[in-house]
């Protein structure tokens, strides 16, 4: 069975007499572009270091072990060893 028609409208009618607007301006295709806050910059640079800080080992085991053997001499503590260390722990403090 075919119909032809409804209620004797061509509902292809419309279809066939489609014609291009007129008036029509063409639209220029524009680039894509992407802007990055420097608040987002900011927070990638912290997550950046924040994964690296999380795969960073936090104890060297060989320089503590180096460490252990020289404090286990008694001629290593000395008081220029001492001013030294004390020295480098202010210097790191930024005092």
């Amino acid at each position: 069975m075919t119909i032809d028609r409804l209620n004797s409208v061509n509902p292809l009618e419309n279809i066939n007499s489609a014609s291009k607007v007129k008036g029509a301006k063409a639209v220029a295709p524009k680039e894509d572009s992407i802007s990055i806050s420097d608040e987002a910059r900011e927070m990638s640079e912290i997550y950046y270091m924040n994964e690296v800080a999380k795969i960073t080992p936090d104890v060297r085991a060989e320089k503590i072990a180096a460490l252990k053997e020289k404090i286990k001499d008694p001629n290593y503590l000395n008081a220029a060893t001492i001013e030294m260390t004390a020295d480098r722990i202010l210097s790191s403090i930024g005092l």
